[in-house]
């Protein structure tokens, strides 16, 4: 009896530079969203001293 030749997909190991672009891609993608988060946070803080330095908001909770 004649044995079946089954094709096997042969497995390679991890492509080093397509995992060093993998890698720095993920990086910058997460970075891009950390800084957005800074600046929004930063925008928030600066929008809320120019509100108390005018005038329009206190922190001193008035007495009734």
């Amino acid at each position: 009896m004649a044995a079946h030749k089954v094709a096997h997909a042969t497995l390679k190991g991890p492509s080093v530079v397509k995992e060093i672009c993998i890698g720095i891609t993920l990086g910058l993608f997460a970075g891009g969203l950390w800084k957005m988060h800074h600046w929004n946070e930063q925008r928030k803080i600066r929008a809320f001293y120019d509100m108390l330095e005018k005038g329009e908001i206190s922190v001193i909770v008035p007495e009734v």
